[in-house]
């Protein structure tokens, strides 16, 4: 897979999870400021990954490149939304989950 198409993917990934979490949490119409932030944080730290295409998913990764507070939010959103993607968004939900 192209590695433009990867990380679109990863992005998107992230998006919509931050999405089912804001709506669950916060019932905002789009993002909330504070889920906004998170946003773009986790796409601006996919940007700059070292990694690039070969990035590992978040909690396999060797290197930790969130500030501890964004990591715990982002946790936080993942462990919310992880379960809830497989009936909103079933493909992602799936692809995310593998290698």
């Amino acid at each position: 897979m192209p590695e433009n198409q990867r990380l679109e993917r990863e992005k998107r990934t992230v998006e919509a999870m931050i999405g089912i979490y804001c709506q669950g949490h916060h019932q905002a119409e789009g993002l909330c400021p504070s889920c906004q932030e998170l946003l773009d944080y986790a796409l601006k730290r996919v940007n700059a990954c070292k990694f690039g295409v070969e990035k590992p998913t978040c909690a396999n990764c060797p290197v930790h490149c969130y500030k501890p507070d964004m990591r715990g939010q982002i946790r936080s959103v993942m462990r919310y939304s992880g379960p809830r993607m497989l009936f909103k968004h079933p493909g992602m939900a799936i692809r995310h989950m593998l290698p």
